[in-house]
């Protein structure tokens, strides 16, 4: 099979490595480093910070989706010219006669020609949680397991045509997380990055004509110091550690949720479980945990007399199955006597039977209550209940009759005997995950959609909805009735809310739909059949015990399988997602004023104010340290789009604001005569308290930890301006009086009108793009969960 959906080393090397942003944020640090300052190229740990995180994450995707596989079968049997031989999967050719035995993986998609009570579970491919019985001439899809009996089938697709390698083919399609903030932070860089480069002539022509004109500083070398302040101005315009403080909030996120044993494949994972509004639910091995237990048990007529030992007795059976195990949780005392004589169950005739001598004397049969009944000419009310119970339950019917079994011949079927009396219907049903009903009223308080999507019977699946306590008028849809076209399934699904018989290609079709109505679509699964739509949804969760296909294109793992997980799993991606949008606007603000500052100093030939070290020292006081502790803030309101347009009502005026005071303080400086070293520390000095102001408006509300980042950050400025060692490094010198006073007071006037404007902003919230009442709800308490 070709290996060509996964990205390759190279293209996954170049499109991290070779970026616009790189180009000249790389090119600025390798540029300080041929001049010799490199005390000024501190900024450069973020080129290597920002492609290390991007080549990390995307070459883990492609070790993950690598492994993934739906076939896991080491070796094949083939029936060869009258004999069996074991071959490499790889070495099956078409028409080869496949031996399939218990136990073993289809390799190929292939048609039975022979079949000895051949059972063959497809769960993992079609959804359908019973195994299937096999005819002769009945087509079976690779990845399917051999359950029961026996078999010979000829190979009729491989390779690309094969089910297994579509399925595979598709989940292993390299993409990405539909990340909003990552594509608004990309976005935001995309543009800087352009903009820098009309904005950059600028500024260098403004450096070289304050130098004294171009030639004049290329004759006395003082271009290396107008160089030095064109990368200090172009450097403080790139929001550089925006990226870096994003992926460590997300990394820390995941970090959490690892701790709940939750596995998140990729960081922008955590973004998507904030907005998710329809969730996706897979009822095998979802809503249900795969095993089966006892519904209800009805005698019929006026029962027989030891009936209930004779349940007894199949339940504790050491041919036991997963069905009369079940019955042993409500039948489990010791049966009152061993049979004489016993028929186990097989598939080939639905049945068990066992004679007494002694106890519940007689002959005992436990089988399908459609087989039996077929045979037994019953009432036609037994059959009435029989089908009612069907609906919702696999039905099974006790018979018994006083004549013993028939002897069995070799190799054909026994018989029943010739008059049998029903005695008990009894319904099994697939146990529900005692979390699901928890989990499910959790997400509808949240205002989250729920579609039950399966591949069973739909009234099956309607039945089991109810029980996990989804709300609501309950009508499985059989999913072979869909529409194809995607308008008249959007439609459908305004309305229907759960679905059976749905095939792998239907899921993924019902995820775009939902999609095109605008919602964001969690899809939840276990099996190959769920593969399609996980990987088209927007956000996919697999359980921990599901098949290697469905874990390998899953975003968020279920270590623990348990469904109570996805409320924490909500409720910590709000918690990063809100402190991300904090420190965005953050390092944006900061963006705005470096170009608003880069371009009027270049505009007036006026040389730069700062250093790359100061600049860089001013960050890590108003922006770095502060943004380490804000984004593992515990806030959690709920998330709504439009993150780009809410950062740039708050950017944009906070950066005009604090652009426009050190431009006064730092203008008054020039118009006085002050010496460039003095002016560098008054606009220092500005910048830091204005820009801290910002820091006090995010901070808000204030708690112990938001007010000590406030206190810390202050008390930075003070220390930083106090040690002889910091003003020798940043080449700092005492201001006169008059321009510190400016300074100090443009700073005050910048700090108010930020108050005046944010007050304001507050007053007159922007409206949302998908406006909802539950945009100002909070996350409820969850309750602890139960070990």
């Amino acid at each position: 099979m070709p290996d060509d959906s996964v990205r390759s080393i190279l293209r996954i090397f170049s499109s991290n490595v070779l970026t616009v942003f790189n180009a000249v944020v790389g090119g600025c640090f390798l540029l300080l480093l041929v001049l010799g300052a490199w005390q000024d190229a501190l900024f450069g740990f973020f080129v290597l910070a920002n492609t290390g995180i991007g080549l990390a994450q995307e070459l883990r995707a492609r070790h993950t989706l690598n492994r993934l596989a739906v076939l896991n079968a080491p070796r094949a049997l083939a029936r060869r010219n009258g004999e069996d031989v074991e071959c490499r999967v790889a070495d099956v050719v078409l028409d080869d006669l496949l031996v399939l035995r218990p136990g073993e993986q289809l390799v190929a998609d292939a048609v039975v020609v022979e079949s000895q009570g051949l059972e063959v579970d497809e769960s993992a491919l079609t959804g359908e949680a019973n195994p299937v019985l096999a005819a002769a001439g009945r087509e079976l899809l690779s990845g399917a397991v051999i359950v029961g009996g026996a078999g010979l089938a000829r190979v009729v697709r491989l390779g690309t045509e094969s089910y297994a390698w579509r399925i595979t083919a598709e989940a292993r399609r390299f993409s990405l997380v539909d990340s909003e903030l990552r594509q608004s932070i990309a976005r935001v860089i995309r543009w800087v990055s352009l903009a820098l480069i009309p904005f950059g002539a600028v500024i260098v022509n403004g450096q070289m004509q304050a130098a004294g004109g171009w030639q004049s500083a290329f004759s006395s070398g003082a271009w290396r110091d107008a160089a030095v302040a064109a990368v200090a101005s172009i450097i403080a315009m790139v929001p550089a550690g925006l990226v870096f403080m994003t992926s460590v909030a997300l990394a820390v996120g995941a970090a959490r949720l690892a701790r709940r044993r939750v596995l998140m494949h990729e960081l922008a994972a955590v973004e998507i479980l904030a907005r998710v509004d329809a969730l996706c639910i897979d009822k095998t091995g979802t809503l249900t945990d795969g095993s089966l237990v006892l519904d209800r048990v009805e005698t019929l007529g006026d029962g027989v007399e030891g009936w209930r030992s004779a349940l007894a007795w199949f339940s504790s059976d050491l041919a036991a199955n997963a069905t009369t195990l079940a019955i042993g949780t409500a039948f489990s005392s010791e049966p009152d006597a061993a049979p004489s004589y016993t028929v186990p169950f097989s598939s080939r005739h639905k049945w068990s039977g066992a004679h007494f001598s002694h106890g519940p004397a007689g002959t005992w049969v436990l089988g399908g209550a459609d087989v039996l009944l077929s045979r037994l000419g019953a009432p036609g009310d037994v059959e009435e209940r029989a089908a009612s119970m069907a609906v919702s339950s696999r039905t099974l019917l006790l018979a018994h009759s006083l004549e013993p079994l028939p002897d069995r011949e070799d190799g054909k079927a026994p018989d029943l005997p010739r008059t049998l009396t029903p005695v008990a219907l009894l319904a099994l049903r697939e146990r529900v995950r005692p979390d699901a009903a928890e989990t499910i009223r959790y997400f509808a308080e949240q205002g989250v959609q729920l579609y039950v999507i399966s591949g069973d019977d739909p009234r099956t699946v309607a039945a089991v909805a109810a029980e996990a306590g989804i709300q609501g008028h309950l009508v499985g849809v059989d999913a072979r009735t869909l529409p194809s076209d995607p308008t008249l399934l959007q439609e459908t699904l305004r309305t229907e809310r759960i679905f059976g018989r749905v095939t792998p290609e239907q899921k993924r079709a019902m995820v775009l739909a939902l999609q095109s109505l605008g919602r964001t679509v969690a899809m939840t699964g276990d099996g190959v059949n769920d593969a399609l739509a996980l990987k088209r949804a927007d956000l996919a969760i697999a359980m921990g015990t599901g098949t290697p296909a469905a874990r390998a294109v899953a975003n968020v793992v279920l270590l623990d399988d348990q469904f109570t997980s996805l409320p924490e799993v909500v409720a910590e991606g709000r918690r990063v997602i809100w402190n991300v949008e904090r420190l965005a606007k953050l390092f944006l603000s900061k963006t705005v004023y470096a170009i608003m500052l880069g371009v009027a100093f270049g505009a007036l030939l006026l040389p730069f104010p700062f250093l790359p070290r100061q600049l860089s020292v001013v960050d890590g006081l108003t922006i770095g340290l502060p943004a380490i502790a804000l984004a593992l803030l515990p806030d959690a309101p709920v998330y709504r789009r439009g993150f780009l347009g809410r950062a740039a009502r708050f950017c944009i005026p906070s950066g005009i604001i604090v652009g426009a005071a050190v431009i006064a303080a730092s203008g008054y400086s020039f118009a006085t005569g002050v010496p460039a070293a003095e002016v560098r520390t008054t606009a220092v000095i500005t910048l830091t308290l204005s820009a801290l102001w910002v820091l006090v408006v995010l901070a808000r509300p204030f708690t112990v930890l938001t007010a000590s980042i406030v206190v810390g950050a202050y008390a930075g400025l003070v220390l930083v301006l106090m040690i002889p060692f910091a003003w020798r490094f940043l080449e700092l010198a005492q201001p006169p009086a008059d321009a510190l006073a400016v300074g100090i007071g443009t700073a005050a006037a910048a700090s108010v009108c930020l108050e005046i404007v944010h007050r304001t902003l507050r007053r007159r919230p922007a409206r949302s793009s998908s406006p909802s009442r539950r945009d100002a709800a909070r996350v409820p308490p969850l309750r602890r969960r139960r070990r």
